[in-house]
């Protein structure tokens, strides 16, 4: 006689969990994204700090050795920049971790967003060491930290998706809110690109001794920043009131209005160092907070599409029905 799971007393998975990673293998992939934000922010200090060149070499630290060595120069400045050094084989071995989760999970459709978190590793341990020869130039340093900060939201892609299950989706939302959450997101990540030029054009340079600047107007850049800023803020309260004008889902509304939140807290912090002449402890925050609203931020549009099954769309064919 067949019986159903359910019959023999073991509940089914919802249609939108079936196939969704396991609470262990989900926080991987979070420990992942705070990995790849963690290193943003140490990578920041390393600048704030002028710890640039205190390891003057690349991939050694200083001619003939890989660490710190008693007799270099640098004072403290060395620690610090071997440190963050040392963070990336760690942030390498979380990477892999979570490719071993993706692959033991039978979660290709997760293997893209995983490649890109090991690749980009990759590629930023060689944009360092160019960093380095450069001596620090504001534009290979700049590019560094936005690499960063594709990796960050490759990684919340990857943590987002595999809390669900894998398959088509279905969009959960009105076309014109989804637009203007797309767009929102392009005027967040120019609101990024132009803080780091904000950083490279202060008195942040990366080096205590050398600094290398863009040359531009500290505060005319500071200002088209903050322009951005606010016309980005005007976005996230339309977002806010539109999910919940419509038949949003819940957690779509919720990160709406979380991402307005981390994103008034991150202009605290930014007016706040601004008119306090850039203390570099300030500028780290505002550092990991730009990695928090970019994390928001996807969140916030992964929630605007659900698995087809779970909107009423055809569900993949029932596994077959224990015997007994």
């Amino acid at each position: 006689m067949g019986l159903t799971s359910e019959a023999a007393g073991v509940r089914a998975p919802a249609p939108a969990r079936a196939g969704a990673l396991g609470p262990w293998s989900s926080l991987v992939l979070l420990i992942n994204v705070l990995a790849e934000s963690l290193i943003v922010v140490t990578g920041g200090i390393v600048r704030l700090t002028g710890s640039g060149l205190g390891c003057p070499t690349w991939p050694q630290c200083v001619p003939g050795s890989y660490t710190p060595v008693v007799v270099q120069e640098e004072g403290f400045h060395k620690w610090i920049e071997f440190g963050n050094r040392t963070l990336t084989g760690l942030v390498g071995v979380v990477a892999l971790a979570c490719l071993v989760v993706v692959w033991r999970n039978r979660r290709r459709d997760l293997l893209p967003y995983v490649a890109l978190v090991v690749f980009g590793i990759l590629a930023q341990a060689v944009i360092g060491g160019i960093t380095v020869h450069m001596d620090l130039h504001p534009g290979i340093v700049m590019t560094h930290f936005l690499v960063s900060v594709l990796l960050v939201t490759a990684s919340t892609v990857l943590w987002r998706r595999g809390l669900e299950a894998p398959g088509p989706r279905s969009l959960a939302v009105r076309r014109e809110v989804r637009g203007a959450a797309r767009l929102s997101a392009v005027v967040l990540y120019a609101v990024v690109v132009v803080g780091t030029v904000v950083t490279g054009s202060g008195p942040h340079s990366g080096d205590a001794d050398q600094p290398a600047r863009f040359g531009l107007d500290p505060q005319s850049v500071s200002w088209l920043h903050a322009d951005l800023v606010m016309a980005y803020t005007g976005l996230l309260v339309g977002l806010v009131v539109a999910l919940r004008a419509t038949t949003a889902p819940p957690l779509a509304r919720r990160a709406s209005v979380h991402l307005l939140l981390v994103t008034l807290a991150q202009a605290v912090v930014g007016y706040t160092q601004y008119f306090t002449d850039l203390p570099w402890v300030l500028v780290a925050v505002h550092m990991a907070g730009a990695c928090a609203l970019v994390v928001f931020q996807v969140r916030l549009l992964c929630a605007l599409t659900v698995p087809a099954a779970q909107a009423g769309a055809p569900a993949a064919p029932a596994p077959a029905a224990a015997t007994a």
